[in-house]
């Protein structure tokens, strides 16, 4: 019996800032997806993971970045990367939480960065405070010092809910985020866009989210 539905936040709630970053790409003639590619590469110690555990200032991080990228084949400064993440809310998405709000718990994981961690002036446009206020708990890593996929972010969670994972359901665009949470127990969703994602959740709860 499900008992909470966790989400995380850009690329879920709102929509992907990858978009933001082919775009960027294609308008400076840089390699297509060397945004992405340096974000994954060495996912767990590279300088967007401890920017997002807060290991490392945005001076730091811009310097990071741009090595990185550089070894990767063309050089992004950190900083200009920032901007991109902010997408644009998906209302059909916010309603959904809003209904389930009503008969379950609700919380949200989001590895984010310090610069844009909720209450900071980039987070303030990235976290609209009326959807926040949909959660019944919130883990930013740019607070915790921990980040997806680490299983502590998600134990942590389902802790503060009160829940067996079991009777979780988690929505996450990103696979190796899902992962933790699929072996943990948890229904997990990969969200490529809201309609399809709602219908899975739907299923899973058993709500009419629309």
């Amino acid at each position: 019996m499900i008992e909470a539905v966790i989400w995380d936040f850009g690329g879920v709630l709102t929509t992907s800032p990858f978009e933001a970053f082919a775009r960027f790409e294609a308008e400076r003639g840089l390699p297509a997806d060397i945004i992405r590619r340096t974000n994954a590469s060495n996912h767990w110690e590279n300088a967007w993971a401890k920017f997002e555990r807060a290991e490392v200032d945005i001076e730091a991080f811009d310097q990071l970045f741009a090595a990185e990228s550089r070894a990767l084949g063309a050089e992004v400064r950190g900083r200009d990367v920032l901007p991109l993440l902010s997408g644009d809310l998906r209302p059909e998405m916010v309603e959904a939480l809003r209904r389930v709000k009503a008969r379950f718990k609700t919380g949200c994981i989001t590895n984010n960065l310090p610069a844009n961690a909720i209450g900071s002036l980039g987070g303030r446009s990235l976290y609209v405070a009326e959807v926040m206020a949909l959660f019944d708990h919130v883990i930013e890593s740019a607070k915790i010092g921990l980040r997806k996929p680490d299983p502590r972010i998600y134990r942590m969670m389902v802790e503060a809910l009160g829940v067996d994972p079991k009777n979780c359901v988690y929505l996450d665009d990103l696979g190796v985020n899902l992962k933790p949470a699929r072996e943990m127990g948890m229904t997990t969703i990969k969200v490529l866009n809201a309609q399809q994602a709602i219908t899975e959740l739907e299923a899973a709860t058993g709500l009419s989210l629309r």
